[in-house]
């Protein structure tokens, strides 16, 4: 996959920042990050990396073997590279936080916190793990050069690039320090309803193993969310995607396997992990078959950025929606800003949005009805009114769609010609506003339509 590189630091929609392919993303040189947050980061893209040079995983690729030996599998090695080159830039960050929390504790200057303490892994095995990867970097910087490179070369890379880590004892140390870490902090209140209920032992234990692993799910998409806020390179982050997606798959098949020997199908537990099962297909398949599908293709900055947001939000939503399920299996009274905060603020722009968006669209109807006597001042004002509130609170795809529209509006003078913009522009809002009126947040807020 070609990776694409942002040339800014700013992402700005209406000066899309120009796209270079095989190119490294821009490392974050965060001062800020201690030995035990940069050797997660760099578990968990080694992670996804480990998932995205497996074939068979191959999750963003899901096409016949025909097909698969004809394209032209460059841009996989691009962003592998581009991924090896980050892991580099991180292993050297850790290796020298973990050099100097060493010489600190020699010193017998400052006595660590356990929390503080980096994992287990040794300056000799991060030392190790650099010089394979510098390795990998010169053989991928070689094999890009002859370019195009098919799907036989991107096997053998491939394979031989997975043995290579597979031979090295910090690779494995750090991948499964990162997925420790990502299951270790549940929601508080989930934690804490967890804490004070009773429950018997087979529900407890069913629990003790889905709840951290979705846990775990959502901490590796909160590195996309910050990636989506910094406005980073993103196209680095399929291989995150690549490994979600890989263990959601395994573990659905445990559910499955569970819930075929479950002996009590009224059994609250049992609706919770059936639904779970039952979202994890739909939302698995709007993600990889849809959002992220081609995605490796794409050079069109503000497309990306469109797609990946979209992925993360259905994602993460569906996730935070099974997490709540199992709380409300032990607590039927819990509600679901108990367990996640920011659902509450979805809430409250959600229903904002939506009353905009009906505002809106009764407005343009009106316009269209009766071009000749609406007073389009009026019609401009409300627009742009829309244009700079609610319509933040959209999905970056949906946005830029409904700001050319009203722009199309406000600079169309002719009412002649206004009347077929406006009817294009009041399909769109209705079915925008059909899609925001089934956001899982106001499954219980029904829309009161006007009279």
């Amino acid at each position: 996959m070609n990776v694409a590189v942002i040339e800014t630091s700013t992402f700005n929609p209406t000066n899309p920042p120009l796209i270079k392919p095989a190119e490294t993303p821009a490392v974050n040189l965060s001062p800020a990050l201690n030995a035990n947050e940069l050797a997660f980061e760099l578990g968990l893209w080694l992670s996804g990396l480990e998932s995205f040079l497996n074939i068979r995983n191959h999750s963003l690729a899901d096409e016949s073997r025909a097909k698969a030996s004809t394209r032209d599998w460059t841009k996989e090695f691009h962003l592998t590279h581009s991924t090896l080159l980050m892991c580099s830039g991180i292993v050297f960050r850790l290796g020298k936080a973990i050099k100097d929390k060493k010489s600190v504790m020699e010193d017998d200057v400052l006595n660590l916190d356990a929390e503080d303490e980096h994992f287990d892994v040794s300056p000799e095995e991060i030392f190790k793990l650099a010089s394979v990867l510098k390795d990998a970097v010169l053989l991928s910087e070689g094999l890009l050069r002859a370019a195009p490179l098919k799907f036989g070369e991107w096997t053998a890379w491939s394979n031989s690039l997975s043995e290579r880590f597979k031979q090295t004892e910090a690779f494995e140390k750090l991948i499964s320090a990162a997925e420790k870490t990502g299951e270790q902090f549940l929601p508080e209140g989930l934690r804490r309803i967890l804490e004070t209920k009773q429950l018997s032992f087979s529900t407890e234990a069913d629990l003790i193993f889905f709840l951290p692993r979705f846990e775990k799910f959502l901490n590796w998409l909160g590195v996309e969310k910050k990636m989506l806020k910094k406005h980073e390179p993103l196209k680095p982050s399929l291989l995150i995607f690549s490994r979600i997606r890989e263990q959601i798959s395994e573990m659905m098949n445990y559910v499955n396997n569970r819930l075929l020997r479950f002996s009590d199908e009224s059994d609250a537990l049992f609706g919770a992990l059936d639904g779970a099962s039952y979202a994890a297909s739909i939302e698995l398949k709007k993600v990889y078959n849809h959002e992220l599908a081609g995605l490796s293709e794409l050079r069109q900055t503000p497309l990306i950025y469109a797609k990946i947001e979209t992925a993360f939000a259905l994602l993460n939503d569906s996730f935070q929606l099974t997490l709540i399920n199992f709380a409300q299996v032990i607590a039927p009274e819990v509600q679901p800003f108990d367990i996640f905060p920011n659902i509450k603020t979805k809430l409250e722009q959600s229903i904002i949005l939506r009353r905009e968006l009906w505002k809106s669209l009764q407005e343009v109807k009106k316009a269209e009805e009766n071009p000749e006597k609406y007073p389009l001042p009026e019609l401009h004002k409300n627009l742009t009114n829309f244009d700079s509130g609610a319509l933040r609170f959209l999905f970056y795809k949906d946005k830029e769609t409904v700001e050319r529209f009203i722009e199309e509006v406000l600079v169309t003078t002719s009412k002649k010609d206004l009347v077929p913009i406006l009817h294009r522009f009041g399909a769109y809002l209705e079915t925008l506003f059909g899609q925001v009126n089934m956001r899982v947040v106001l499954a219980n807020h029904p829309f009161e339509y006007e009279k």
